[in-house]
C-alpha cells in the first residue's frame, strides 16, 4: 500500500517522537515497539516495523518513500510520568479520538516539559527511603538519622556528578564512596552504631532497579540485544557501588 509523502512523514514523526520520549525516560524497548506499531496502525499504516535498541530507534513504514527514520538515543533518565503520559496519548490515537497534528503538538509538549523533581525533594526521599530500607533489614531506629544523611548527601553528589561527568559508572563509584565515608564516620564518632546496616540502606537509592527491571522484562518478552545490554549496565553501574564501598571498607578497616 502507498502512501502519499507528506502523509507518511507526519506518521514516521508522531511514532519516533513517542518512541524516543519512552525510551528516554526509563521505558522498557518491548512498550516502545509495541507503542510506535500501534500508532502507526491506528492511522492507516497496516505494516509498520520498528528496530528498537538502548541508543537508538529504526522505524519504517511499508510502501512509503523514504519512509526509514533513525533516532540516536544519547541521554536516558528515569521519569515515568513522561512515560505514562505517552501511553495515554498512544490509547486515545487508538481509540480514534486524537488527530496527527494534536497528538505531534501533545507530544512535543510532553518533550519540552520541565516537570521533574527538584533535587531537593529527591535528596529527601533518598534520605526517608534509606531510613525505612533500615528498618526493613531489622536496623535499630537510633541509625535511622545517620543513615538518612549518609544516603541523602551520597544522592545529592550522585545527581551533581551527573551533571559534570555522563558516565554513569564513576559518579556511582564516587557516590558510594562519599555515602560509606560518612557512614564509617558516624560510627567513628558514636551517632551510629550498626555500620553494616547503616552501608546497606545509604546506598540503596543508587542500586540500578529500574535497569534490572527493564534487562529482565526485555529478556522475557524476546528483546535480547536490548535485555543483555540494559543488563551489563545495570551490572557495571552494581559493581561500581560495589568497589565504592570495598574501597572505603579497606581505607578505614
Amino acid at each position: 500500500m502507498d502512501y502519499a509523502n507528506n502523509d507518511g512523514q507526519d506518521i514516521a514523526s508522531i511514532c519516533l517522537l513517542a518512541g524516543k520520549i519512552i525510551l528516554q525516560n526509563g521505558g522498557e524497548t518491548y512498550r516502545v515497539e509495541d507503542t510506535m506499531v500501534r500508532i502507526a496502525e491506528a492511522y492507516g499504516v497496516a505494516n509498520a516495523y520498528s528496530y528498537v535498541t538502548p541508543t537508538g530507534i529504526i522505524f519504517a513504514l511499508d510502501g512509503a518513500a523514504q519512509s526509514t527514520r533513525l533516532v540516536r538515543i544519547s541521554e536516558r533518565s528515569t521519569n515515568l510520568k513522561k512515560v505514562t503520559l505517552v501511553n495515554d496519548i498512544s490509547r486515545r490515537i487508538c481509540q480514534g479520538s486524537l488527530q496527527r497534528h494534536e497528538a505531534y503538538k501533545q507530544l512535543q509538549d510532553i518533550e519540552q516539559a520541565k516537570d521533574d523533581y527538584p533535587a531537593w525533594l529527591k535528596v529527601l526521599v533518598a534520605a526517608v527511603a534509606s531510613g525505612c530500607f533500615l528498618i526493613m533489614f531489622r536496623g535499630s531506629w537510633n541509625d535511622f538519622l545517620p543513615v538518612a544523611l549518609a544516603s541523602g548527601i551520597g544522592f545529592l553528589c550522585l545527581l551533581t556528578l551527573h551533571r559534570i561527568m555522563p558516565i554513569t559508572f564513576f559518579a556511582s563509584f564516587l557516590s558510594a564512596v562519599i555515602s560509606g565515608s560518612l557512614a564509617v564516620l558516624m560510627v567513628w564518632l558514636g551517632i551510629g552504631h550498626n555500620l553494616d546496616k547503616i552501608i546497606i540502606g545509604s546506598i540503596m537509592p543508587l542500586v540500578p532497579g529500574l535497569h534490572i527491571t527493564n534487562a529482565v522484562r526485555d529478556l522475557m518478552a524476546g528483546h535480547l540485544v536490548s535485555g543483555l545490554s540494559k543488563g551489563a549496565e545495570a551490572f557495571l553501574i552494581a559493581f561500581a557501588i560495589g568497589a565504592g564501598i570495598a574501597f572505603v571498607l579497606s581505607v578505614y578497616p
